[in-house]
């Protein structure tokens, strides 16, 4: 009787944790797999970062294709929310859900302003000069507590065009003040918002309709409406967003750069 017992108590604990991974809110991973050779990267950050589920294809974040550069011993840990700030993120307690994980010699990678300029919304905006660069270095100082290697990243472009088919800047003075306190606290920064506005200058208006979220009606099942969504990616911009992170790894000489995949 005792061994059906405990027969029955561990399939519904591995029931139970395999529900956990699979439906669990957050797209960050709640078991953390960890030996002497791993190395670790944190993402924070909003929608353009986030891992989405199947049911959303084909939306998919940056985040989630930054795996594929790098070889077996890294692991990425997308912990990046749709919708959120730098403030939001760290209000709501997000941030505390990385920190129980993080250790030394991991990495943090912070990335946000798109939702930090939402002026009517008091629970996510930030002035850019003052309290974004607050809270980024809320961050920053955390994560060095922890022994781990804070990286920022200005926020990507939105597909935003002139007349004249130029992309129009979409975020004022959030990339000017990241890079600001990059400065102020020595801290390498990836500055994804010039690299993604030239790849979106060289591609142009139209093709750039294939790394965002434009869809026609029925293309998707998911989405029967059709879709026409300048901020969010598809697999061939999550990509490309993706390759744009590693290529300023290796621009500001990080040590990861020893741990991507050679073309």
């Amino acid at each position: 009787m005792k061994r059906k017992f405990w027969i029955f108590t561990v399939i519904i604990f591995s029931c139970l944790m395999i529900f956990l991974l699979l439906f669990s809110d957050d797209s960050f991973a709640i078991m953390n797999k960890r030996d002497k050779d791993s190395v670790h990267i944190y993402l924070i950050g909003d929608s353009t970062v986030s891992t989405y589920k199947p049911k959303l294809a084909p939306r998919m974040g940056w985040g989630q294709k930054l795996n594929n550069f790098f070889h077996e011993r890294v692991v990425v840990h997308n912990a990046a929310i749709p919708g959120r700030s730098s403030k939001s993120f760290y209000e709501e307690g997000r941030f505390e859900k990385v920190k129980r994980e993080i250790s030394h010699g991991d990495y943090l990678f912070i990335q946000f302003g798109h939702n930090d300029a939402k002026r009517a919304d008091a629970e996510r905006y930030t002035d850019p000069f003052t309290t974004y660069k607050m809270y980024l270095k809320k961050y920053i100082d955390e994560a060095r507590e922890k022994g781990a290697i804070p990286i920022l990243v200005t926020p990507v472009e939105r597909r935003n065009y002139s007349k004249q088919g130029i992309l129009i800047d979409s975020h004022g003075n959030y990339p000017s003040a990241m890079k600001q306190l990059a400065v102020e606290e020595n801290v390498d920064l990836i500055d994804l918002t010039t690299k993604s506005k030239e790849l979106f200058n060289n591609i142009g208006p139209e093709k750039t309709k294939k790394l965002f979220l434009w869809l026609e009606p029925f293309e998707f099942s998911h989405f029967p409406e059709g879709k026409k969504d300048n901020t969010h990616f598809q697999e061939q911009g999550a990509y490309l967003i993706a390759s744009l992170v590693v290529e300023g790894l290796v621009e500001i000489n990080s040590p990861l750069k020893e741990y991507i995949k050679q073309e």
